[in-house]
């Protein structure tokens, strides 16, 4: 099973929390979970063994979010127009 989905996800998670002491590590099992290294070099466990979807969904879940997206003119006009033909239907 390949981990790259889930490397991406502590990456962006290392990105918006500004702690660069998150890691992962994997189970004998092939589980993931998350871990933080103290100061003092232990690693402690953050999570509990998940699959690596569920991993990435709770990775993804942690830390600040990023700011929603402002829809643009065009956008708006769509959600707009979805709007009215629900109205309709």
């Amino acid at each position: 099973m390949r981990s790259t989905k889930a490397s991406a996800a502590l990456e962006r998670l290392k990105r918006r929390s500004g702690n660069q002491d998150y890691s992962m590590a994997r189970s004998a099992d092939g589980l993931f979970y998350l871990i933080e290294y103290a100061d003092d070099g232990e690693a402690k466990r953050l999570s509990p063994s998940m699959e690596q979807e569920d991993f990435v969904v709770y990775i993804n879940g942690l830390g600040p979010q990023p700011e929603p997206k402002k829809l643009g003119k065009n956008d708006a006009a769509f959600e707009k127009q979805l709007d009215r033909m629900k109205g309709k239907g």
